[in-house]
């Protein structure tokens, strides 16, 4: 579980422009993913439980502590 923690990312929805499955002010769990990344785009799991491309502006990447990141990768 720690490496699987170390290789996961957060970040904090900014915007969210005529998106409804993302919401401002909420953390998303981010995946891992450098197609998209190189056009600008991030792969994250949105309310939908589902992974889904995203504008990269729409997100702010934040370090959560290990346990807020024990409970997001839990819930997944």
């Amino acid at each position: 579980m720690k490496k699987k923690l170390l290789e996961t990312q957060f970040a904090l929805c900014i915007k969210n422009d005529g998106c409804g499955d993302i919401e401002k002010r909420k953390f998303y769990q981010i995946l891992p993913d450098e197609e998209a990344a190189r056009e600008g785009y991030l792969r994250v799991v949105d309310e939908s439980q589902e992974d889904y491309l995203y504008p990269e502006s729409y997100f702010v990447f934040v370090e959560l502590p290990p346990k807020a990141q024990e409970a997001f990768v839990a819930a997944v």
